[in-house]
């Protein structure tokens, strides 16, 4: 019986990826430094696994960026728009053009938009989306492949095992760019070139190759479906020698078992804890001689696993395929799971007793091979822990189940219907057409984050930080008032996270120093563990919100978190269903909204960034879903006045199928990505005529491009052709936490102009 790992964390054990990446970016090392701390991360990754007793060990699971973006590069994938920095830029020419296609690029005479980006699947990762054209070529075009496991090799022997994006799913991930052509129809001419990777691999010593095909758990078409069993039979057919193991999860294989355990592959993994009941299919179908990869441990979360669960599942595949054709793993990459438990000094012993990271997961897997091959003694250890958090008193209390059990459609409900509502509110705030304003964070400067930690040391007073923090919030308000923008914030200087700042204001959460996990490139974020039922004990946001708006008699916003996007960005209890946990929160955050509107906030926004994100990979389920996260969403923003006025936010989304809900949610403005499509996600408000108000961003925040205002008239402009212009509202596509000063204003100087223009250019229709 084997054990393996399908993917280890890139970032580094103190997030070194990141400071070495923005480092070179900033002109401040060079591409040998980078690589450097590149080689030192796999190194340890490497180490880390073997010294776990995995038999099966990932290579060219690390990025620079996002494994999509280099699956791009290494097949020649690379929009005409970019041809030209390889041109422009002499030397690291591969790795610029692979940045300029993650963040754009604005330099040397040059200024090219970035890629668009969006969600891995239902997770808060971002990969870049591939762009294909109808005459796609595919070709080797960066062979760092073949130096990845080079590497692997040298420092693990035959236990290295190589990682691509599936050929079908990298086609299904990606987005066509012209009309007339579906982008699975490329499958024919994609596969030779997987074929050619995986016999240079075998010919430098692969014996495994492991292909990541997510895509096979979603709803596929007639045409998908025999795009997989072509690519598979091709590369059957073509390649000898080597072992390739296919790879699903996220969702359980439903009607593509019968294709998946058919492919022509040595091996395939399935997903057993998203699915724990599609194993019995499973096992029903499989053929003779396919080993069978059992995904038990929660690659997406922090709990410690439950052996006596786990072994029923290893056990029964066992007894079916025998020990010889069943291999351990986790559910899936470990990518989304903080990096080592051992660095956390501060935690709860009980509470971290429960808990488990990347690194200890890797020894749950080896732990259960022992155990399913007889030492009972790890499993005792394990029943006491799983024990102890079932019975524990610091997880349950009473008064907050029965304020959920009491909840109603009624306290889901806004006074009056929207057009009501918009009346009102147009009466009290009195702002132009194409009001202009951001989505809440202002940078948050080195000086800022030095701020917040000396004062978390101690090393400075309340007073002291709170001084700074209002000098820096009047500075940002006054900056806006200058500039122009209608609805001002106060920038989020006081916030770390806008997850992480509520979860510790709230009870039933609990904080790590280093349980950092990779959402996209450089961004790294250290998702709350949420343990026990949730409970507001005091205002959060009041007294910054309220000590802004005094500082000017411009409107100012509140702002804060929605309930599923607080559930989809923290680790979340496993022990109740998904719905009540967000219930609890919706109620903690419907009494901050009150409380911001008594203090005399007029503008409240409530970000669901990740509503689309918690969206079940699988049709069928997704009403059940959306009913329960639309109605949370609903509870926050329930019992204010009709002159309240409710934002919401949403990023990186598709909402074609989802565009009713969104209308449910009935914010009176909901703010969206959209500069990066280049509005083509309107489409879905357009065609459904969307009745409340919207921003669609103008600006991208994840580049560090500066647009121009004809720019962003131009977006505008093919919004106001999509939807009526008097509900259109001009931001930016998200929060500007993570751009710098310099960018960030001359952006916005640029946007507040683009909204002047768009009021003399554009018609407003009564």
């Amino acid at each position: 019986m084997l054990t393996q790992n399908l993917g280890y964390p890139r970032i580094g054990s103190q997030r070194q990826l990141k400071k070495a990446c923005e480092n070179y970016w900033a002109g401040k090392i060079d591409l040998s430094e980078l690589k450097e701390v590149a080689r030192a991360i796999k190194e340890a990754n490497w180490q880390t696994q073997l010294d776990a007793g995995i038999d099966l060990i990932p290579c060219n699971d690390f990025s620079f960026y996002d494994q999509v973006l280099d699956t791009s590069l290494m097949l020649g994938v690379i929009p005409q728009r970019y041809t030209q920095v390889l041109s422009q830029v002499k030397t690291n020419g591969e790795i610029d053009l692979y940045f300029a296609m993650a963040r754009g690029y604005q330099k040397d005479g040059l200024d090219i938009t970035a890629m668009e980006m969006t969600k891995w699947l239902d997770t808060n990762y971002h990969y870049i989306v591939p762009e294909f054209t109808a005459k796609q070529e595919f070709s080797v075009f960066y062979e760092n492949v073949y130096g990845e496991y080079h590497s692997a090799q040298k420092a693990l022997g035959k236990k290295a095992k190589p990682v691509l994006v599936g050929p079908v799913s990298y086609l299904l991930l990606g987005k066509e760019k012209e009309e007339g052509f579906d982008r699975i129809d490329l499958i024919k001419k994609l596969v030779p070139v997987y074929v050619e990777i995986i016999n240079r691999l075998k010919q430098l010593g692969a014996e495994w190759v492991q292909l990541d095909e997510p895509c096979l758990a979603l709803d596929l078409s007639k045409k998908e479906k025999e795009a997989f069993e072509f690519a598979y039979r091709a590369i059957a057919n073509r390649v000898s020698g080597v072992k390739i193991l296919v790879a699903t999860y996220f969702e359980a294989l439903l009607d593509n078992t019968q294709l998946a355990v058919n492919l022509p592959v040595t091996a395939l993994h399935v997903d057993l804890v998203r699915a724990p009941e599609q194993l019995d299919e499973v096992l029903s179908l499989i053929p003779d001689q396919l080993q069978l990869s059992v995904g038990v441990i929660d690659g997406r979360n922090v709990w410690k696993n439950d052996y006596e669960k786990s072994l029923q599942q290893i056990n029964k595949a066992i007894e079916k395929l025998g020990a010889d054709r069943v291999i351990i793993a986790p559910s899936c990459s470990l990518l989304h799971s903080p990096i080592d438990l051992e660095l956390e000094t501060a935690i709860d012993p009980e509470i971290k007793n429960w808990m488990a990271f990347a690194k200890q997961k890797l020894t749950e897997v080896a732990a259960l091979k022992q155990i399913a091959e007889g030492n009972n003694e790890l499993l005792d250890a394990n029943k006491k822990a799983i024990a102890s958090r079932r019975s524990s008193q610091k997880v349950h209390k009473q008064v907050v189940k029965d304020r959920v059990s009491a909840i109603t459609d009624a306290d889901a409900a806004r006074n009056s219907a929207f057009p009501v509502r918009q009346q009102i509110q147009r009466e009290r705030f009195n702002l132009p057409s194409f009001p202009t304003t951001t989505i809440g964070s202002f940078p948050q400067t080195d000086d800022i984050r030095q701020l917040r930690a000396k004062f978390k040391k101690g090393d400075l007073t309340l007073e002291q930080y709170e001084k700074e923090i209002e000098q820096a919030t009047i500075d940002a308000i006054r900056w806006q008032e200058e500039i122009g923008l209608d609805v001002l914030v106060h920038g989020e200087f006081e916030r770390n996270d806008m997850v992480e700042y509520f979860g510790e204001q709230l009870d039933g959460f609990l904080f790590t120093k280093n349980g950092w996990v990779q959402s996209y490139g450089s961004r790294c974020v250290k998702p709350p563990v949420i343990f026990g039922d949730v409970s507001r004990p005091k205002d959060m946001t009041v007294r910054w919100t309220q000590f802004a708006a005094a500082q000017t008699d411009k409107p100012m916003k509140g702002m804060l978190t929605g309930p599923v996007t607080i559930l989809q960005w923290s680790f979340v209890r496993d022990d109740q269903p998904r719905d009540v946990t967000t219930n609890q929160i919706a109620l903690a955050i419907h009494d901050e909204v009150l409380a911001l509107e008594k203090a005399g906030v007029g503008i409240v926004q409530i970000d669901e960034a990740a509503i689309r994100e918690g969206l079940p990979l699988r049709k069928a389920k997704r009403p059940h879903y959306l009913d329960w996260a639309v109605k949370a969403f609903r509870v926050t923003a329930s019992g204010v006045q009709d002159n309240t006025q409710i934002h919401t936010h949403m990023c990186y989304s598709e909402f074609n199928d989802i565009i009713e809900h969104i209308a449910a949610m009935d914010a009176d403005v909901i703010t969206i990505e959209t500069s990066r499509s280049q509005m083509e996600l309107l489409h879905a408000f357009a065609h459904f005529e969307y009745p409340n108000e919207i921003g669609p961003g103008v600006y991208d925040i994840h580049s560090p491009r500066v647009p121009t205002t004809e720019e962003m008239v131009s977006l505008l402009t093919k919004a106001a052709d999509l939807l009526p212009a008097q509900n259109l509202w001009v931001n930016p596509d998200c929060g500007l936490k993570t751009r710098k000063w310099p960018e960030t204003k001359a952006a916005l100087e640029n946007m507040v102009a683009a909204a002047r223009q768009a009021r003399e250019q554009i018609s407003i229709e009564a």
